[in-house]
C-alpha cells in the first residue's frame, strides 16, 4: 500500500508539471481545469487510465466519509469477551489484517486488534494459556461520518492509521473506512482475492437510499426491491446502467432507470464499481411511496 501511495504521488505531480509546461492558460476554476486534462488527453499527453486518476483526484475532495464507508452490519469484528479460539477462527477466515473489538454491541468499539499480533499465540502455548484481549488492543481512530475524504487521506498518511471507525451524530459507530476505501477512489478498485465474494450486494444506507455492487445481478436487484427490471439483455444492474447512458458513464453521474435513480459512486476507465440507489416509487422494500417520480436524470 506504501508503495502505491508513491507511485500515485509522483505520477501525479509528474503529469501536473507536464501540464503546466505544455498548456499555457490557467485554468479559473475545476470546470475549465477538466476540460484542459481532457483536450490533454485528447493530443495524447497521456493515456486514459492517467486523466481517470486525475479526475479522481479532484473528486474526492467533494466525497465525505459517509459515501464510501463500509456500514456497520458488514465489518468483520471480535467481541471484547470472546475466547481466543473464535477470535482465531474469524481471523482466518476472513483473512482481514485488522478488526474492530466492540463491546456489548457493534455500536460500541474499544480498540483494534491486528492480526499480526496475534502470531506468537500460534507458537507459544505459554501465550495462549495467558492470553488476554486487553494487553494487544491498540487504540481507535474514530472520524465523523461528514469528513471529508482529502482530509481523511491526509490524516491517514500522517498518522500512519489504515482504518478507522466512523460514527454518526449520536457517536456510535456507524461503519469503518480504510486508507484503501479512499485510494479506489482515485485509483480504481484495488481487489485481492477476498474482494469478490465480500459483503452484501445491496445494502441500506438511510431511509432512502441503497447502495448497490454493479455486479449485481438484474435478478438479485429485483429480489430485493420487488422491482421488475428486464434482465433479457443484461444480467448484472451496472450493465443495465451503462446501456441507460449510452457510454460508460463517470463517478457523480446520475440517470433514471424506471422507477430507480442510480448514482455512480465508484468507476474507472473500464467499468463501474459501485453505485447508489433511490427509488422513485413503490419499489423501495420498506413500501414506503416517494413524494413523486423525478424526471429521467442523466449525467451532470
Amino acid at each position: 500500500m506504501t508503495s502505491v501511495r508513491a507511485r500515485l504521488g509522483s505520477q501525479v505531480r509528474a503529469w501536473l508539471k507536464k501540464l503546466s509546461r505544455l498548456i499555457g492558460c490557467r485554468p479559473q476554476d475545476r470546470e475549465q481545469l477538466v476540460e484542459l486534462l481532457q483536450d490533454a488527453r485528447s493530443r495524447a499527453l497521456f493515456d486514459a487510465e492517467a486523466l481517470s486518476m486525475l479526475e479522481g483526484v479532484l473528486q474526492v475532495a467533494d466525497l465525505r466519509v459517509r459515501d464510501i464507508m463500509i456500514p456497520r452490519a458488514d465489518v468483520v469484528c471480535v467481541r471484547r469477551d470472546d475466547p481466543l479460539e473464535e477470535i482465531l477462527r474469524v481471523a482466518v477466515e476472513s483473512a482481514h489484517s485488522r478488526f474492530p473489538v466492540i463491546g456489548d454491541d457493534k455500536g460500541e468499539v474499544v480498540g483494534m486488534l491486528l492480526a499480526k499480533d496475534m502470531l506468537p499465540l500460534y507458537v507459544s502455548s505459554k501465550e495462549q494459556r495467558a492470553f488476554n484481549i486487553r494487553d494487544l488492543l491498540r487504540s481507535a481512530v474514530f472520524v465523523p461520518e461528514s469528513k471529508r475524504l482529502n482530509v481523511l487521506l491526509k490524516e491517514f498518511r500522517t498518522s500512519r492509521n489504515h482504518m478507522a471507525i466512523v460514527v454518526d451524530e449520536y457517536g456510535n459507530a456507524a461503519g469503518v473506512v480504510t486508507i484503501e476505501d479512499v485510494l479506489e477512489q482515485i485509483v480504481g478498485e484495488i481487489e485481492d482475492e477476498h474482494d469478490f465474494d465480500e459483503g452484501p450486494p445491496i445494502f441500506k444506507r438511510s431511509a432512502r437510499e441503497y447502495t448497490a455492487k454493479a455486479r449485481t445481478t438484474i435478478e438479485e436487484f429485483n429480489d430485493y426491491f420487488g422491482s421488475d427490471l428486464p434482465d433479457a439483455a443484461f444480467d448484472t444492474i451496472g450493465g443495465l446502467v451503462v446501456n441507460a447512458f449510452g457510454r460508460l458513464p463517470k463517478q457523480g453521474e446520475r440517470i433514471q432507470v424506471s422507477h430507480f435513480r442510480f448514482t455512480v459512486m465508484r468507476a474507472d476507465s473500464r467499468r463501474i464499481h459501485l453505485l447508489g440507489v433511490q427509488p422513485l416509487k413503490s419499489q423501495d422494500p420498506e413500501g414506503e411511496d416517494s413524494e413523486g417520480e423525478q424526471q429521467a436524470d442523466s449525467a451532470v
